[in-house]
C-alpha cells in the first residue's frame, strides 16, 4: 500500500513528462547531483538573462519516478527564477521532507510529496533537481561576476 501511495498517478504522469529534458549546448552554469542511496542522478544546465534569472534550462534525468517527478515540477516553473528563489525552494522542500515545516513552500506542486515524508530513503532523490538548479544558477552567477 505504501508504494502505491508514493507512486501515484500524479507522480507517474509528472515523471513521464519532464519539460526541458535536453541538455543546453552552451550553459552558463551546470550542476550534477547524485543520490548515494539509490544512484539517481540529475544534471541541470542553465543560461541566465541580464538580471540573473533563468532564461533557459536543460536537464538530463536518470532517476526513480520520485526524482523524475521532482525534476518535472522544478523545470516546469524554473524559467524566470533567480538564485534566492531557487535556494528558498530547495530549502523549503528539504525542511518539508524532513518534517521540519508543515508546507513545502511556494513552489507549485510540491505537496504531492507529502506521502514521501515518512520515507527518508526517498528524500535525496526528490531533492536532486532543486539542489542541482540552485547550484547551477549560483555557478553561473559566480562566472558572470568573474
Amino acid at each position: 500500500m505504501a508504494a502505491a501511495t508514493l507512486y501515484n498517478a500524479t507522480i507517474l504522469r509528472l515523471a513521464a513528462s519532464i519539460p526541458h529534458h535536453e541538455r543546453l549546448a552552451e550553459p552558463q552554469g551546470t550542476s550534477e547531483r547524485r543520490s548515494p542511496v539509490c544512484g539517481s542522478r540529475v544534471t541541470v544546465d542553465v543560461a541566465l538573462d541580464g538580471e540573473g534569472r533563468i532564461a533557459e534550462i536543460g536537464l538530463l534525468v536518470r532517476a526513480c519516478a520520485l526524482g523524475q517527478a521532482s525534476a518535472s515540477l522544478m523545470s516546469a516553473h524554473a524559467i524566470g527564477r533567480n538564485e534566492p528563489e531557487l535556494a528558498e525552494a530547495r530549502d523549503a522542500l528539504t525542511a518539508y521532507l524532513a518534517v521540519e515545516r508543515d508546507d513545502p513552500g511556494a513552489w507549485p506542486g510540491l505537496e504531492i510529496f507529502e506521502p514521501a515524508r515518512a520515507h527518508s530513503a526517498r528524500h535525496a532523490s526528490i531533492r536532486l533537481a532543486f539542489e542541482a538548479v540552485a547550484e547551477a544558477v549560483a555557478q553561473a552567477r559566480r562566472a558572470d561576476a568573474a
